[in-house]
């Protein structure tokens, strides 16, 4: 056959199915289509309020060019001459923000039965509420179903379905402990080098070590990822944050919560989890013992995950975190409705250490610390992707931070943990168009984060309210 009607085939082929054509705009299949509301080659957004992502003050009046999926111009209106050709959106009284990049996030809802999480996997729901939220990037901080993950973001990248750009992360390095049958495990640190060469070769692009995994287990998954410019993070509890860091271990998870270097007389290579909590709740929000693990963490320029809705006590706060009880299916609707109920003033100590917790991770940005942000939908099943996310930004500045510090946290700081600062993470000409378009002032009350009106990702606007609408009831099924 000629290579030229090969090639048309191809091309053909390609369209229908979807795919992206390099040098074509993008094609979408009709499901997500359907809510797609800006998709033009040049679009100005006028007289906004920006907040670039940099940490800089928000400038007034902007106008934003996008044109082919990137940002070509940023500044005044005055300034910024609007293309004839270009849709144009007005964007007065509204503010414009970086598309959110979180580092913890999952494709799967963990819901309690008995003594164990059952886990699902939700590559249906979650991915678009994922984008609904603003995340229009995402690292997958452990997996249950990798080659799911995996075919996912392919299949986002090919413009089969509605999501954000994945940073999959390979199946959790545990060594056998729990009884969750949906967690890998390893043994020993040959097969948890072999899992990480195993999994790099199939595409998985981060590793996480759990909570039993061993400091020799810590090193094989260090050695083999770092060899091919990977990088590892943990949520850990046998290793200490001091260990992890000195081994070479590139972020931790959940802030401070899950560390282990206060306990007293902490056996090596052993979790005892409930004697690291009450480790934690003792010690004092400004010791210089945490001074000091802070000190060097920095030093070794380890990043650190807030994951504060994970953590969110339940006395006085939303029975679902952001406003996402509707999108569980209904029987957990009453589920989480009754624990909530049950829980009220009755989780003291969780509320002293979450106020804790919040101390710690502002002086670690304080520091000069890598700040990023994450949401884990895990745990009791409050927590869901894409309300968590602007949950995130909240509880971030309940912590002390600026609205501006929060968007930067969740938005340039993940980029940077990634090694993407130079594409996306902020407004700024030059950089891939994604950027989120809200119906308010975050700056004056963070909540109207929760007024999402255009998630734009690589230029093409997604309707935030027509993607959450469409998975009401849906999470938990799938």
């Amino acid at each position: 056959m000629p290579s030229f009607i090969l090639r048309r085939l191809t091309l053909g082929l390609a369209l229908s199915l979807g795919a992206y054509v390099p040098g074509r705009a993008q094609q979408f299949t009709s499901q997500v289509q359907e809510f797609i509301s800006v998709n033009a080659p040049s679009v100005a957004l006028t007289d906004a309020k920006v907040i670039d992502g940099t940490g800089k003050p928000a400038q007034l009046h902007q106008t934003v060019l996008l044109q082919k999926g990137r940002i070509v111009q940023v500044g005044p209106m005055k300034k910024v001459k609007v293309p004839a050709d270009a849709k144009v959106i007005n964007c007065a009284g509204k503010t414009l923000i970086p598309g959110l990049v979180m580092l913890h996030e999952h494709l799967y809802y963990t819901m309690p039965v008995g003594s164990y999480f059952n886990i699902a996997q939700m590559p249906y729901s979650f991915p678009r509420l994922y984008l609904a939220g603003g995340a229009t990037t995402i690292r997958t901080a452990g997996s249950i179903e990798p080659q799911t993950d995996l075919a996912i973001k392919r299949m986002i990248g090919e413009g089969k379905l509605i999501g954000p750009d994945m940073d999959v992360t390979a199946p959790y390095m545990e060594e056998p402990s729990m009884d969750i049958p949906a967690l890998n495990t390893i043994k020993g640190p040959e097969d948890a080098a072999a899992s990480t060469i195993f999994w790099a070769n199939k595409g998985c692009t981060s590793f996480k070590m759990y909570m039993h995994a061993t400091r020799a287990d810590l090193a094989a998954v260090v050695r083999e990822a770092h060899a091919r410019h990977l990088k590892v993070t943990g949520h850990l509890c046998s290793i200490t944050y001091h260990e992890a860091a000195e081994i070479g271990i590139d972020n931790l998870e959940h802030g401070f919560m899950a560390s282990s270097d206060f306990e007293q007389n902490k056996p090596v290579d052993v979790c005892d989890y409930p004697n690291g909590r009450t480790a934690l709740l003792k010690l004092p929000v400004n010791s210089p013992e945490m001074k000091n693990l802070i000190s060097y963490l920095v030093s070794k320029k380890v990043a650190l995950t807030s994951t504060l809705p994970v953590f969110e006590p339940y006395t006085g706060r939303e029975v679902v975190l952001g406003g996402g009880l509707e999108a569980l299916v209904p029987q957990l609707q009453e589920r989480e409705k009754a624990t909530w109920q049950q829980n009220q003033q009755k989780d003291t100590a969780s509320v002293r250490l979450f106020k804790k917790e919040m101390a710690w991770e502002k002086q670690f940005y304080n520091a000069g610390g890598l700040l990023v942000a994450g949401t884990d939908p895990t745990g009791a099943g409050r927590t869901v992707a894409g309300y968590a996310n602007r949950r995130q930004m909240e509880l971030l500045v309940e912590a002390g931070f600026t609205p501006v510090e929060a968007i930067k946290i969740s938005t340039l700081n993940g980029a940077t943990y990634l090694g993407r600062e130079k594409e996306i993470g902020t407004i700024e000409a030059g950089k891939q168009a994604d950027l989120i378009l809200i119906n308010g002032d975050p700056e004056k009350d963070i909540q109207q984060v929760r007024q999402m009106e255009t998630v734009f990702k690589n230029g093409v606007g997604f309707d935030s309210a027509k993607l959450f609408e469409s998975m009401k009831g849906k999470v938990g099924l799938n």
